[in-house]
């Protein structure tokens, strides 16, 4: 195994994480900004307000992309298994 198959599959698992993870982080940050804002605007200052909004976003984000992220998950491990011979 090269160094340059290394950084090959280490690129490739970087933005696998990044692509499964950014619909959740990205609605987490959203519903956040959302919330503080409410929060700022209403002068209410509860901090555990801001959980429960952002707890069922994301929830419903895994539902709807949930599928999507396994497959992208699979193939990534699949390619992975199979590029296994070639690198003895």
């Amino acid at each position: 195994m090269t160094e340059t198959t290394v950084i090959e599959i280490v690129t490739s698992a970087m933005w696998t994480a990044t692509k499964v993870s950014a619909p959740i982080l990205v609605t987490a940050i959203v519903v956040g900004v959302l919330m503080g804002l409410l929060q700022s605007v209403t002068q209410i200052q509860e901090q555990t307000l801001a959980f429960v909004p952002k707890f069922a976003a994301v929830g419903l984000v895994i539902v709807i992309s949930g599928q999507w992220m396994l497959h992208l998950l699979v193939d990534f491990t699949s390619e992975l298994i199979g590029r296994i011979p070639s690198m003895l």
